[in-house]
């Protein structure tokens, strides 16, 4: 069973010899080392790429030890390149190599060297190591699977799929288990021994207690507006005194680094200008998340909104929280309300406003959902996304209704809507 990742692969393919290093980034889990080989190089292979020319090393593995040594590893991979035809060169997990940015840099000046990486560790992409590449390097960020993907080799119907999706989320390997028993145990030892445990030993945190209390805050309250100030107020309300709001803003760049989460910042619409806090976070695979919390609170609106998320950014689109003022008068009084738009979203020149509501059946409901929308006053297309598996269509203000389902297995369902 292989998922192709098309997605990814393509972009592999448009960035193939362009004088850059191609650094693999994302959650661990993700499929990285996956999307390398088998998919990318067995792209090669068929488009006629001798595989002499594709040098491949996995760094975190015993019998390549030796080649954490950036001198050994620069020798190993001159020692194999006999002509003056392109190599492909593919290193697994480069953070296990000391000073791998010079190495880097070093097989960057050959010009028949394309040469991909992968890294797990959050430094891997500081920006002192952003820096030391100096416009060299050119990241393919990897998300877990799409729900596409996931349901190209999920063997039911889609209502199921995505029921299945948003308990366990789409790391791969999720789709390999039959039970929910397995896909449980699988998620809960990935977040007890991968993901927490990286963010603690990486960062040299002490109290990871803490750590754990903040994960499952945030856990709680996904989609909701926050900062470290009202994040220590709850720490406060638990009993715990002894965090501190720079603590918490540290905390919430580690998991940043860690690909766990991603902020969302707040953008005035009207005034084109971003409110610095609060924000919202997302997490990046929805399994993880639910099993942070024990697989409690899996309210689907909720859920919802985070795969809307997920799904925008893995299309590669920058995605905000859009907020626009509306103002009205109430005996002769001026009022000013501040109005939320879920996702302000935009790739060049595409741009959207997009809802998220699990149902619109109630005309308050309803009503609450287009006020934002109706009072943005741009062309750009307006659409909300309901959890409903038949609707489609638009109404007399021009707002698009679309199925979670028509959004998330369409990549183009935003173009073509």
């Amino acid at each position: 069973m292989e998922i192709e990742r098309k997605y990814y692969l393509n972009k592999l393919i448009s960035k193939k010899e362009n004088h850059l290093i191609k650094i693999i980034t994302g959650l661990r889990r993700s499929g990285k080392s996956y999307l390398l080989d088998p998919i990318f190089k067995n792209y090669l292979l068929k488009s006629g790429v001798d595989e002499n020319h594709i040098i491949k090393l996995e760094l975190d593995s015993i019998e390549n030890e030796d080649y954490t040594n950036p001198k050994k590893l620069y020798e190993y991979i001159m020692n194999k390149v006999k002509d003056k035809n392109t190599y492909y060169i593919i290193l697994d997990e480069i953070q296990k190599v000391d000073n791998f940015e010079s190495v880097l840099n070093s097989f960057l000046r050959k010009p028949n060297l394309d040469v991909y990486v992968t890294g797990s560790n959050s430094k891997f992409l500081s920006s002192d190591i952003i820096t030391e590449f100096r416009g060299r390097g050119d990241e393919i960020k990897v998300y877990p699977l799409s729900f596409s993907e996931f349901m190209s080799v999920y063997d039911n119907d889609e209502v199921k799929g995505l029921d299945e999706y948003i308990i366990y989320g789409g790391l791969p390997l999720i789709t390999t288990f039959k039970t929910a028993e397995e896909k449980i145990d699988y998620l809960n030892y990935q977040k007890d021994n991968v993901y927490i445990n990286d963010v603690i030993e990486r960062n040299a945190i002490r109290n990871d207690e803490e750590l754990k209390i903040l994960i499952e805050i945030i856990s709680s309250s996904i989609g909701s507006l926050t900062n470290p100030t009202k994040l220590y107020n709850t720490f406060i309300s638990k009993g715990n005194k002894n965090i501190s709001n720079k603590t918490i803003a540290l905390y919430l760049k580690y998991l940043e680094e860690a690909f766990i989460i991603e902020k969302s910042k707040r953008f005035d619409v009207k005034g084109k200008k971003y409110i610095e806090t609060p924000s919202k976070y997302y997490f990046v695979d929805i399994g993880i998340r639910n099993s942070l919390i024990n697989f409690r609170q899996l309210e689907k609106n909720h859920i919802m909104e985070n795969i809307i998320y997920t799904e925008l950014r893995r299309r590669g689109f920058n995605v905000d929280v859009g907020v626009v003022e509306k103002r009205s008068k109430n005996d002769n009084k001026k009022d000013y309300k501040q109005l939320e738009i879920d996702f302000v979203v935009n790739k060049g020149s595409d741009k959207y406003y997009i809802q998220s509501a699990y149902s619109i059946e109630d005309d308050n409901k309803k009503e609450q959902e287009l006020q934002s929308l109706l009072n943005i006053g741009d062309s750009f297309k307006k659409i909300v996304i309901v959890y409903d598996h038949f609707i489609k269509w638009q109404d007399d203000n021009g707002i698009i209704y679309m199925s979670i389902y028509d959004f998330l297995l369409n990549e183009n369902s935003l173009k073509e809507a």
